[in-house]
Formats: structure tokens, C-alpha cells, sequence
């Protein structure tokens, strides 16, 4: 094989090393499906031994790709990297992307004018395909960047009937499994708080917990809404045990919130889970560490994540722009802090 000094190795010395044409050479290292087993091998190993890096720029703009995914968060409220779940659906995000060779670029428009000019930035060509988080009823960029041939994908259901692709977790499910997993241990005066009512998430798994409970012909009203962290917990289960002293189990929407409930029975002198059994939602790193361990509804976000990125690429590569879907569901896991049943009063 010719010998190349590695600090000149171009495209053209890989050809001739390999015994190929250039355009060859250049179809092997854009993934082009038109090139033999044979040349893709001798394109391959003339570039190993060469020391060859393809161009990226170049290789994209001749793909007429950016080789990158933008993940736009649309909530300026949302304080995503003290939620649990973020810094997860990101790695699944980020795997998935990275085993393709793109990268993920984040954005996160703070206003309208932000949203303006993030859409003419992403319409530009600079991002192959699109995943959007936190949606809300107004929010007009996803039909926008729609209209203008950019695959994108929701993290979450949509709401309003915008036909978009999604992933989403089962969130009614999920409170249904909690809830049932309470009454099987005996609990008759099962308490819920909720997240703030604009959340979807809210609903789904309020309707769970109601649903689990009709079935069983119990009481379902003792539900109230507050902050998804720890003071929300706790400001909701002392407005709950106003109107309820001897609730004996709290289904919680998020781990913080089942947190401050805990620790309001806890100061009460409630033994859990002897006097109450306590189920939070998300299964982060705090549900393991709190005095008993707290049972809690594992969101698979790492899979939501890849799943998001699958989506969005196999659109990419199709050229299609049709609505696809994939529902996943949660699982829970189970600590002491429901573990002990109490017997049912006759």
C-alpha cells in the first residue's frame, strides 16, 4: 500500500490506497447503502491504516445533513435540572444519538421573540430533526417547524388534537398500579396529592388513583393539588388531615411531594408504614435514601429518551413526516414504606 504522511492523508489518498474511485470512497463514509462489502472493506481498512478522519462538515453538507438533533425545552418556568427525571430522558437522548454519530444540541427559549428566532435557527438547516419538551396548549412551533418539513417529536401526549409524533409514559397506569398496590395492603382511607393541574401528567394520574379506588368502592375525594417539591407536600397533607385525621396511606404524583407528606406524619408521631403507607412517583435517587425507603412509580425516562431520538431519526431517513407513537409503562417499585400490610377492619 502507498505510504501517506498522516498530517495529508485526504479522501483521494484513501481511494487510491483502496483501489477505488473517490466517489467511492466518499459514499462509504456517508453511510450510502450503493457500495459493495468488498470496496466498503478496502475503503475501511486503507483509512485505518492512513490515519484518515472524515470531514464532518463536509460529509454533512454533502449529505445535506447537520448531524445533529435539537432538543428545545418550551417551558421557561420549568426548572429541568432540579427535576429527577431530566438529566435521565437526556442520557437516553443523548445514547441514542451518539450511537448514530449525531449530536444533541439543547435550546431554551425564555420568551416569544426567543421562539421567533429559534425557529428561523432551526429551520435553517443547522438540526436534522427536532425533540420538544414541556408543550403547553398555546404553544404554536411545533406546527411551525411542521409546516416546514422538520421532523419533530413531543416528549409527552399532546394535547388539543395536534397531530405530532410522541413518546409517552402511561401516566394514568402508573397511579392505578400505586394506588391498587395500597388497597391490596389493606388501606381504606388512601389520600392523593397532585401536581399543579396545567400538567398533564396532573390528570393522568389523578384519574388513576380515582379509577383504582372506584373499583374497589372507596373513598376518592381526599385529593389535593400542590408544587411538585417537598413544602408542597407538606403544606398539601396538612390541609389533607383537616378534612381527614386518620388517613392511613397517601399516594404522592412526585417523589419531593411524597417527602413532605412523610415527613409531616412522621412529626405527628405516624409510624410508616405501621400507621400509613406512603407512595411517591419518579423513583429518584431521594426515594431510596429517605428513612423508611419510599416506595415510588418508576418512569423508564432513559427509554422515553432513546425512544424519542428512534423516532425522530427513523423520520429523518424515511423523508416522512407522519404521526408516529410508542406508549410506555411505568413501573413501581416497592420499599418499606408500604411494605408492612395492616389487617382490613371487619
Amino acid at each position: 500500500m502507498e505510504a501517506v504522511s498522516r498530517s495529508a492523508v485526504t479522501l483521494d489518498a484513501v481511494a487510491r490506497a483502496a483501489g477505488v474511485s473517490r466517489a467511492t470512497a466518499s459514499r462509504v463514509f456517508t453511510g450510502s447503502s450503493q457500495v459493495s462489502d468488498e470496496a466498503k472493506r478496502a475503503v475501511e481498512r486503507a483509512a485505518a491504516e492512513l490515519g484518515y478522519v472524515p470531514n464532518r462538515a463536509a460529509r454533512s453538507l454533502a449529505a445535506g445533513r447537520s448531524e445533529s438533533v435539537g432538543v428545545v425545552v418550551l417551558d421557561p418556568g420549568w426548572n429541568a435540572f432540579q427535576d429527577p427525571s431530566f438529566p435521565r430522558l437526556l442520557q437516553g437522548i443523548g445514547a441514542e444519538l451518539s450511537s448514530h454519530g449525531l449530536q444533541m444540541v439543547m435550546f431554551a427559549p425564555q420568551s416569544g421573540a426567543d421562539s421567533i428566532r429559534l425557529e428561523q435557527y432551526l429551520a435553517g438547516g443547522h438540526v436534522d430533526g427536532v425533540l420538544l419538551l414541556r408543550l403547553d396548549d398555546h404553544e404554536v412551533l411545533p406546527e411551525r417547524l411542521q409546516s416546514r418539513g422538520i421532523p419533530v417529536v413531543l416528549g409527552g401526549r399532546p394535547r388539543n388534537g395536534l397531530d405530532i409524533s410522541f413518546v409517552h409514559v402511561d401516566n394514568h397506569a402508573g397511579a392505578k398500579n400505586a394506588t391498587q398496590h395500597l388497597i391490596e395492603q389493606g388501606r381504606r382511607r388512601i389520600a392523593h396529592i397532585g401536581a399543579p393541574q396545567l400538567l398533564d401528567l396532573a390528570a393522568d394520574r389523578l384519574q388513576g388513583y380515582r379509577e383504582a379506588l372506584w373499583n374497589a368502592a372507596l373513598r376518592c375525594d381526599l385529593v389535593e393539588h400542590a408544587e411538585q417539591s417537598r413544602e408542597g407536600g407538606e403544606m398539601a397533607m396538612a390541609r389533607l388531615l383537616t378534612r381527614c385525621e386518620d388517613i392511613d396511606a397517601v399516594f404522592a404524583a412526585s417523589d419531593a411531594m411524597a417527602i413532605g407528606a412523610m415527613w409531616v406524619m412522621q412529626a405527628l408521631g405516624r409510624r410508616i408504614p405501621d400507621d400509613v403507607a406512603i407512595i411517591g412517583f419518579d423513583d429518584s435517587p431521594l426515594a431510596a435514601a429517605t428513612q423508611p425507603p419510599l416506595s415510588s412509580v418508576r418512569q423508564p425516562m432513559e427509554d422515553m429518551g432513546r425512544e424519542m431520538a428512534r423516532l425522530v431519526l427513523s423520520m429523518t431517513a424515511l423523508n416522512t413526516h407522519g404521526t408516529l407513537q410508542k406508549i410506555l409503562d411505568p413501573t413501581l417499585t416497592v420499599r418499606e414504606s408500604t411494605s408492612r400490610p395492616v389487617p382490613v377492619p371487619l
